[in-house]
């Protein structure tokens, strides 16, 4: 596994908010909050960006997107929120293990960045 932040807080060598967890990922909230609710997927299985995505990985991928709406509908979030994942540092990406950013809790604007 990658050492990264993310797989440390999957190793549980350090502490997270965990909301949601089950045998592909891992579900915790962001310790620099950019909306109410800001929560982050990680797969267990690290993949460093999504270019780096493969045919293999495609059940992984639909499966972050599944988890992604039942934790947005657990925080009663179901009819507003926004997914987010950054490819690359000058996307904004500063954690290279790929991740789901589920953002809610208030109005945002299009274009987004």
């Amino acid at each position: 596994m990658m050492d990264t932040l993310f797989s440390k807080i999957i190793a549980r060598q350090i502490p997270a908010d965990i909301v949601y967890e089950d045998e592909l990922c891992l579900a915790f909230r962001d310790i620099n909050p950019q909306a109410p609710v800001h929560i982050l997927i990680i797969p267990k299985n690290p993949i460093p960006k999504v270019i780096d995505a493969t045919e293999a990985d495609k059940d992984l991928l639909g499966h972050l997107l599944i988890v992604a709406g039942k934790i947005a509908k657990n925080e009663g979030h179901e009819e507003a929120f926004r997914l987010v994942i950054n490819n690359g540092e000058n996307a904004g990406q500063s954690v290279f293990h790929l991740h789901v950013h589920i953002l809610a809790g208030r109005n945002f604007n299009w274009p987004p960045g």
